[in-house]
C-alpha cells in the first residue's frame, strides 16, 4: 500500500514528496521491524520509541512516524511528523484494515466495575434477537456465537481493550463474519492512550467510577477525565446516575445522556419493585416507551443496574422489550463473575469464583453473598492484591474482608515483580486483628486449605482472578486454573468411598 492511500484512509496529512512510498505493513516495536514497513515511534512509560527509530530503519523500515525530530536517521528515510503518535497509530492501523470499525454499530462500555458483565449482556441480547454481533473484552473475543482468537503471542498484560495492532484486526475479522454490531469494553488506559480514536460509538455506557489505576492516572479527576473521553465520540450515552461521577457525566453530556437509576424517578429510566435473592434478581423497568419485568439468574443488586443498562442500550438499538426480557431470563452467568464451580452433588458446600479486585467490587461481592447466605452459613473469602498496581487499595480491601467475611484467607494474586510477602503485609495493615483469618502465601496452597477445611453449608469465595487461568510472578506467567484446583481438592478431601 502506498503511504498516500494509507494516510488518506486515516484522514491524516502527508508531505507530498513521500506520497509515492510503498509500505508492506506497520509496526510500533523496532525489534519487529521488517523490510518495507512503516515504523511508529511510541513514547512508553519506560522507553521511548523515538530512540530506536534508526534500529527500525536498519531492520528495513522505509518510513517513520514521530512526534519529535530524530537526528540520526539515514538520508532518504521518509519521516512524518505528527502531534500524537499514539492517536496516529490507532488511525493508521484502522486505515491499514480499511477502517472496519465503520462497517458496524459499535457499543462501548466503560467504568471501574461491571464492564464485562454489561458488555456480555448486550452481546447476548443482540445475539438472541438474531443480530450478527461481536464482543471484545477482558474475557476474550466472540463473534456470531463463536470464539475468535487473534491476540498476539504476548498475553502477559491481559488488556481489556487490545492495542491498535490487534483491535482493528479484530474488527476486520468481525467485518468478514458479517457483524452488524460490536460490543467492546473500553478501559481508561485505552481512552488515555487514544486506542479508540478512530471509532464513532453508537452508544457509550458508563457503569461507575471508584478508585483504581491511580498508579497510572495519578488521581480520580484524571481517571474521570479519561473515562469522559468516550462520550465525546458517542451518539448516545447510557449513564448510571446513582454514581456521583455518573451524575457529573450526565450533566456534561446532557444532550445525549439517558440516565439510569435503581429507584430515582427523576432518571430517564429506573428500576422499581426490585427483588434480590440467591436465585437472582427481578424488577420492573420504568421507561417512557418500555415497561417490562426483567428476571436474571445472576444474584446481587449490582446485577440490577448492569442488566438495566444493558436493556436500555439494547432498546435504543431497536431490540424489542420481548427479546430483551427473554434473553435476560436465559442468562445464567458471566465467566468469572460470581461464577459457581460445579461440584459433585454429594458435597454440601459451595464455591464461587469472582474477578473482584477493587475495594468497591469486593464490598459489593461480599454484600451479595451475605444477602443469599442462610442462617449459620459461613462466608469464607480467599483473596490477595496484584503487584505493581494501586498499593493504596491493599489495606482498604483488608478492612472490607475482615469486616464482611466470617473467615479470611489472605494469599497472593499476580504479584508480578513484587515480593508476595510484602503485598500481604500491606493487606494485613487493614485487617481487624480480632477477626478470623489466616495467611497462606502460595495461592494454590491457600485454595487447598479452603477446600480441605470446608464446613457444611460454607460459601467459599475465591476473589481476584475470576476468568483468568494464569498467575504472574517474578518468573513470568504460568498456567493456573482455580476451577480445576477446587475440583481436584474437593475430590481429594471430601469424596471417598465412605461419602
Amino acid at each position: 500500500m502506498r503511504l498516500s492511500e494509507l494516510f488518506l484512509l486515516a484522514d491524516m496529512n502527508l508531505p507530498a514528496d513521500i506520497c509515492h512510498v510503498e509500505i508492506s505493513g506497520i509496526v510500533s516495536n523496532s525489534k519487529k521491524a521488517y523490510s518495507g514497513c512503516l515504523y511508529i515511534c511510541i513514547a512508553g512509560l519506560s522507553t521511548d520509541g523515538h530512540e530506536y527509530a534508526s534500529d527500525a530503519v536498519a531492520r528495513g523500515a522505509v518510513a517513520v512516524v514521530c512526534q519529535k525530530s530524530i537526528d540520526n536517521l539515514p538520508n532518504g528515510t521518509a519521516c512524518i511528523l505528527v502531534d500524537d503518535t499514539r492517536e496516529a497509530m490507532a488511525r493508521l492501523y484502522a486505515a491499514w484494515y480499511d477502517n472496519p470499525q465503520n462497517s458496524m454499530r459499535i457499543i462501548g462500555v466503560t467504568g471501574t466495575n461491571g464492564k464485562t458483565t454489561v458488555s456480555r449482556m448486550i452481546y447476548e441480547i443482540l445475539h438472541f434477537s438474531g443480530k450478527k454481533v461481536g464482543l471484545i473484552g477482558t474475557v476474550g473475543c466472540l463473534c456470531c456465537g463463536a470464539a475468535i482468537d487473534i491476540r498476539s503471542e504476548n498475553q502477559l498484560s491481559n488488556l481489556t481493550t487490545p492495542d491498535p495492532e490487534e483491535l482493528y484486526k479484530i474488527f476486520s475479522v468481525m467485518r468478514d463474519y458479517g457483524a452488524e454490531y460490536a460490543v467492546m469494553e473500553v478501559s481508561s488506559h485505552a481512552l488515555a492512550l487514544s486506542k479508540v480514536a478512530p471509532i464513532e460509538f453508537e452508544v457509550g455506557i458508563f457503569t461507575n467510577l471508584t478508585p483504581e489505576h491511580l498508579d497510572f492516572h495519578g488521581d480520580m479527576e484524571c481517571y474521570f477525565d479519561s473515562k469522559s473521553k468516550l462520550f465525546s465520540q458517542c451518539k448516545k450515552a447510557v449513564i448510571n446516575c446513582d454514581d456521583l461521577y455518573g451524575r457529573r457525566l450526565a450533566r456534561k453530556f446532557s444532550e445525549i445522556a439517558i440516565t439510569c437509576s435503581l429507584g430515582e424517578e427523576d432518571a430517564s429510566v429506573y428500576a422499581e419493585q426490585i427483588l434480590c435473592d440467591k436465585n437472582g434478581i427481578e424488577y420492573r423497568i420504568s421507561h417512557p416507551k418500555m415497561r417490562t419485568r426483567i428476571f436474571c439468574a445472576i444474584p446481587g443488586e449490582f446485577t440490577v443496574m448492569n442488566s438495566l443498562q444493558a436493556a436500555v442500550c439494547s432498546y435504543e438499538l431497536g431490540i424489542s422489550a420481548r427479546d430483551i426480557k427473554s434473553s435476560m431470563s436465559l442468562l445464567s452467568g458471566i465467566p468469572g463473575r460470581l461464577e459457581r464451580v460445579e461440584l459433585d452433588r454429594r458435597l454440601n458446600f459451595s464455591v464461587f469464583i469472582d474477578y473482584a479486585h477493587t475495594p468497591d467490587a469486593l464490598e459489593n461481592l461480599l454484600r451479595t453473598a451475605r444477602g443469599f447466605a442462610g442462617v449459620g452459613q459461613r462466608i469464607v473469602l480467599l483473596f490477595g492484591c496484584g503487584g505493581d498496581r494501586d498499593r493504596y487499595k491493599r489495606a482498604h480491601m483488608g478492612r472490607i474482608a475482615s469486616a464482611m467475611a466470617d473467615f479470611v484467607i489472605i494469599t497472593s494474586d499476580n504479584s508480578r515483580s513484587e515480593e508476595r510477602s510484602e503485598i500481604i503485609c500491606e493487606i494485613l495493615s487493614g485487617i481487624d486483628k480480632e477477626s478470623c483469618f489466616t495467611v497462606i502465601e502460595d495461592r494454590a496452597e491457600a485454595i487447598e486449605y479452603a477446600i480441605k477445611n470446608a464446613r457444611d453449608n460454607d460459601i467459599i469465595i475465591l476473589a481476584g482472578k475470576g476468568h483468568e487461568n494464569y498467575e504472574i510472578d517474578k518468573d513470568g506467567k504460568k498456567y493456573f486454573c482455580e476451577r480445576e484446583l477446587v475440583i481436584k481438592f474437593a475430590n481429594k478431601y471430601h469424596l471417598s468411598e465412605d461419602v
